[in-house]
């Protein structure tokens, strides 16, 4: 491909990043930038840890929050109760007999395991988790029933075929009545098993952040927040918007990290889990980072340079209008007012996995958090909702 080496050299002036150095006029501005910032504390997102990097190269700190943290496997297992009998429902309408059958057989079995293995002494003593205590008793009772319902669904559709529908699985499972009906075979609803599945993983996980954060003493108003790599599905999690984690960040600084020190980053370079004490892969990534998002930071600083008089960019809100009680459609993820919206906690279900922009997990860890944060991070003053206060009663073995 021919290119003029005039204006290839007049291009590669102003900005050339696939060069070894940083020579262009852009990256000038961009090492100025980098510089100005280089003390400020940086907080990185993967999709599964959280790095801080207190800045001026200190050594950094990591936790997890997703997949190797004590009890996430155990909740999300019971999460997947709803989706994974549906996922068989929608093979089953699709002619593929053998398979659904295949599918449910083995599903069954794990649930007569779990329910098998499932007591309060497991969440208790085995798994530890500090956010769960004095709860772990009904966290047993939930797993127990969420076994129960799904097994009595299964059994049931393995032998009448003809009972597994769309309609079935909503009204005998999913939701019963309607988000605030009852049925005396359905005390609790799956969905709210869902909801309080996730709630108790936003406990733990927001518990922890808190705490660690204000160990550290953060100066909001000097950090940097990124959330790096991919986040869920490939499609999910690429703005603020449709990401729990700038939510709670938002939530847990108290509003008082600023919405342009936040960045949503598919691109940036993601650090592997570390191993031990190993944190080698995680110091290195520390300048590549803080370099693109200089990078980005100084471009955005010459639009009012440039551009003064003109409208300036407002970010969008972090969640949609709140929802209407006629409303039949949304866009973005609207706001939990209580621990008993469940018609807005239902729609955010779905809305996690209809919108393909949004975290399949993220229905309700925001409310969690903001209760954390308004009740000194007690995790016993707050409601967890599907859990506190919801008859779980033991229901017969089959």
């Amino acid at each position: 491909m021919y290119e003029n080496p005039e204006l290839r050299r007049l291009f590669t002036t102003y900005s050339n990043t696939k060069a070894p150095g940083r020579h262009s006029i852009a990256d000038h501005l961009s090492e100025l930038s980098l510089e100005e910032h280089r003390d400020d504390v940086l907080i990185v997102a993967t999709g599964t840890d959280v790095a801080i990097y207190p800045g001026g190269g200190a050594r950094p700190q990591v936790r997890g929050f997703r997949v190797n943290i004590p009890g996430f496997t155990e909740l999300t297992a019971v999460s997947h109760f709803g989706p994974a009998i549906a996922s068989i429902v929608a093979i089953k309408e699709r002619g593929h007999d053998e398979l659904w059958r295949r599918d449910a057989e083995a599903l069954l079995e794990d649930t007569r395991r779990v329910r098998e293995a499932n007591s309060t002494a497991m969440w208790r003593d085995d798994l530890g988790v500090a956010a769960f205590r004095g709860r772990e008793e009904a966290i047993a009772a939930m797993t127990d029933y969420a076994c129960a319902i799904a097994e009595r669904y299964l059994v049931r559709s393995l032998a009448d075929p003809a009972y597994a529908s769309g309609a079935t699985l909503r009204v005998d499972l999913l939701d019963g009545d309607g988000p605030t009906g009852e049925r005396p075979d359905l005390p609790v609803s799956c969905n709210k098993i869902m909801i309080a599945t996730f709630s108790l993983y936003a406990l733990d996980f927001t518990h922890g952040l808190i705490a660690w954060l204000a160990e550290l003493d953060i100066d909001w108003s000097r950090t940097l927040f990124a959330i790096a790599g991919r986040q869920g599905r490939p499609t999910g999690g690429t703005t603020k918007s449709t990401t729990n984690m700038v939510r709670i960040i938002d939530v847990v600084s108290h509003g008082r990290l600023a919405s342009e020190r936040m960045f949503v980053a598919p691109h940036l370079p993601v650090f592997a889990t570390p191993q031990g004490d190993d944190l080698d892969e995680v110091i290195a990534l520390e300048e590549p980072i803080r370099w693109q998002l200089a990078r980005v930071m100084s471009s955005a600083e010459l639009a009012p340079l440039m551009y003064d008089g003109y409208p300036a960019f407002v970010e969008p809100p972090l969640y949609g209008p709140d929802l209407a009680p006629d409303a039949t459609t949304v866009t973005e993820m609207p706001r939990i007012r209580a621990a008993d919206d469940w018609q807005t906690m239902f729609t955010r279900l779905r809305l996690s996995l209809e919108d393909p922009r949004q975290l399949l997990a993220s229905g309700v860890t925001d409310f969690v958090a903001a209760q954390l944060a308004g009740n000194g991070n007690d995790p016993s003053a707050i409601v967890v909702p599907g859990l506190d206060g919801e008859p779980y009663p033991p229901l017969p073995r089959r």
